[in-house]
């Protein structure tokens, strides 16, 4: 399992949040904080995926274009074994999910979809950001990551966001450049405009987690 220590951090500028945020690598290995089931019980927590596992080739085409869907990198068995996997730990930890907010990507919906905690909404503001897209378009997804990350969910619930690689390293610093597929980066907003990194999570962790609370 891996933590990362709680600090706090506002809606800042990139480049202001990126140098904040390179201390999220530096703290790597260490066991997830004790009261994180707890705390995401209660409600109030965003917490960000990075799409399931992959296929390893990589399409050449724009990850926005939905008619060429099948050209896409697609999850693969096990990242759709993964997203089920996750989706059915949150449910026995009865962790209450308020919504599913997904990239319009198509291996980010499908990761969405397969957790299995409700409707899925997707948004052009959470797609993958990157050389295929102009620096204004990153930098306003990066923007919009800061901000629903900052946004304190429905009263007694969660939010969980399903993104990609580059808007995490984009919104949130360097610290990111190691994600996962599959990991989860848990925020609680302060109700200010800000939010604390709380912990990041494997994969994996969640079964081991509803493993351990049985």
């Amino acid at each position: 399992m891996l933590h990362i220590r709680s600090f706090r951090f506002s809606v800042l500028p990139a480049a202001v949040l990126g140098a904040v945020m390179l201390l999220a690598g530096a703290v790597r290995g260490e066991p997830l904080p004790a009261g994180l089931v707890e705390q995401l019980r209660a409600g109030g927590q965003v917490i960000v995926f990075r799409h399931g596992a992959t296929v390893a080739a990589a399409a050449k085409v724009d990850s926005m274009s939905r008619p060429n869907v099948p050209a896409q990198r697609q999850l693969n068995d096990e990242g759709r074994a993964q997203a089920k996997a996750i989706g059915e730990a949150l449910r026995k930890l009865k962790i209450p999910v308020a919504q599913v907010l997904t990239s319009t990507v198509q291996r980010a919906v499908d990761t969405g979809r397969l957790f299995g905690l409700g409707e899925v909404a997707t948004t052009g503001d959470l797609a993958e950001s990157g050389q295929e897209s102009s620096a204004e378009d990153n930098e306003r997804r990066a923007q919009a990551l800061r901000k629903l990350v900052a946004t304190a969910p429905p009263a007694g619930g969660n939010v969980v966001l399903v993104s990609h690689k580059p808007n995490l390293v984009d919104a949130f610093g360097a610290g990111w450049s190691d994600v996962r597929e599959g990991e989860a980066s848990v925020f609680q907003p302060d109700g200010k405009g800000g939010t604390r990194l709380v912990a990041r999570v494997p994969a994996a962790a969640w079964t081991e987690l509803a493993a351990e609370a049985h």
